[in-house]
């Protein structure tokens, strides 16, 4: 019976590269998509209020990077888990997995969005809110916090909705949200005069509707049935959920702690330069929402390939495991190296979209993005050696990975550097980490394959 099961999945059986296609492209487009969320408020605002606006949305991005932690480590933490139990044989096992991290996820974000509300103001100063930008960034994180719930969930539930065959239907859901987000925001801001309030009322509709889209797939799941009762959290999964998700939670966590004391540190010595404080701060959201554009590419290529890493890992198809890394490898590399070009060839012009400035406002923001972004061709191989681990139920590797990166490497730096060099030692502190990360991730690449048993 467990053969047949493993034979009819198409996850063990179909080309690598046409079933990565198939994954992959979707969950590309739906990332995509979801980063405009936020590049599309900060494009509007920056139009709409001006750089204080885009330094707002900057204070109040580590909140959404938050979300992406919760969201990704119980969403890939759960995909993993669903795919390896469907390896194995084990479709209830799949199914309880599914339902706790459906009901846990919806759980959190209602506690998370009490949680901000209550303590929005010291949240917005700790984050590094100087006296022109914190009324802007009060207005904007205390009507976007309604959103989070649906944000967390949204974020949790596609990896599941992939792991499960069907990268179509989160693809749509996250689209039309987008979509949304899109057409409202200039009515809100402009048409109705709401200005940074409208971008944030728009992000929050938009949300709700990606929430309930991927709500509604609950009884369309191809490998499992799934039952309102199946969402109450049974402990033991989320223990198994949390293990295999915990190296993209530190991924974002870390990143959340790098982002504020950026916010802080470049508070501190922009003051001390040329180009005052705000400057900076708005700069360095602009340059954050460009990388995820960067980002959001990569991860849904690593999460096309996630289920067949770990559907093959769990029915030691070891051979289609090394296939697929190869295959993913190429493919981030390449696509890698074009958007470095992009991004480096054209500084200005991506950086007018957000709004016009000073002369010192362009000079800060150039150099800020050709530095910041100077390893990004490598950074993808850093990015899927983080989750392929955990796919494969090692999660202590993706957390080593993950960890090291962001708070060994990176935070470190950030404190030392400017101390020599003042607040360009904010900017060159990132490739630095870039290249060394790297170099430790294919350390741990081929060290696991070595090992890995060949058949």
């Amino acid at each position: 019976m467990e053969k047949i099961y493993k034979e009819e999945n198409p996850l063990g059986c179909k080309p690598v590269t046409q079933l990565l296609r198939t994954l992959a492209i979707p969950a590309v487009v739906a990332n995509l998509v979801n980063a405009l969320y936020n590049i599309v408020d900060q494009i509007f605002i920056g139009q709409g209020v001006g750089y204080l606006g885009n330094a707002a949305t900057n204070i109040a991005f580590p909140i959404v990077t938050i979300c992406l932690a919760i969201g990704l480590m119980i969403g890939i933490g759960s995909a993993s888990n669903f795919n390896l139990e469907l390896g194995r044989g084990n479709p209830d096992k799949a199914k309880y997995t599914a339902g706790t991290a459906a009901g846990s996820l919806m759980i959190i974000g209602i506690l998370f969005c009490i949680f901000i509300l209550t303590f929005l103001k010291p949240m917005m100063i700790s984050f590094g809110a100087t006296e022109k930008i914190l009324d802007y960034a009060m207005k904007y994180t205390g009507i976007t916090s309604f959103g989070v719930p649906f944000l967390i969930f949204s974020i949790g539930m596609n990896p599941l909705v992939r792991a499960d065959r069907s990268p179509k239907y989160s693809m749509i859901a996250i689209i039309a949200g987008a979509v949304l987000n899109t057409v409202l925001d200039p009515i809100f801001m402009f048409v109705f005069n709401m200005g940074i309030a409208g971008a944030a009322w728009a992000t929050v509709l938009s949300q709700i509707v990606s929430a309930i889209l991927l709500f509604l797939y609950f009884p369309r799941f191809k490998s499992i049935k799934l039952e309102l009762k199946d969402l109450i959290p049974r402990f033991n999964i989320i223990r198994t959920i949390i293990s295999l998700g915990i190296s993209s939670f530190i991924f974002q966590f870390s990143t959340m702690l790098v982002q504020i004391t950026t916010n802080n540190l470049l508070k501190i010595y922009g003051s001390q330069s040329i180009y005052g404080s705000d400057i900076p701060i708005a700069v360095a959201g602009i340059v954050a929402k460009i990388n995820i554009i960067f980002i959001a590419a990569v991860i849904g290529i690593v999460q096309g390939a996630q289920p067949i890493f770990g559907y093959n890992y769990g029915a030691k198809n070891y051979k289609r495991v090394r296939e697929t890394m190869r295959t993913l490898l190429t493919v981030i590399v390449i696509m890698s190296f074009i958007i470095f070009i992009i991004f480096q060839s054209f500084p200005v012009q991506i950086i007018s979209l957000f709004g016009s400035g000073s002369k010192l406002y362009f000079k800060f923001g150039i150099k800020y993005m050709r530095v910041f972004l100077l390893f990004i061709f490598i950074n993808g191989v850093q990015i899927s050696a983080g989750t392929f681990f955990p796919a494969i139920g090692k999660p202590a590797k993706g957390v080593i990975i993950s960890f090291t990166k962001q708070i060994a490497i990176l935070l470190p730096l950030l404190f030392l550097l400017p101390r020599f060099i003042g607040v360009e030692g904010i900017i060159y502190a990132t490739p630095i980490t870039d290249f060394i990360s790297f170099i430790i991730a294919v350390f741990f690449l081929i060290n696991e394959f070595k090992n890995m048993p060949k058949n």
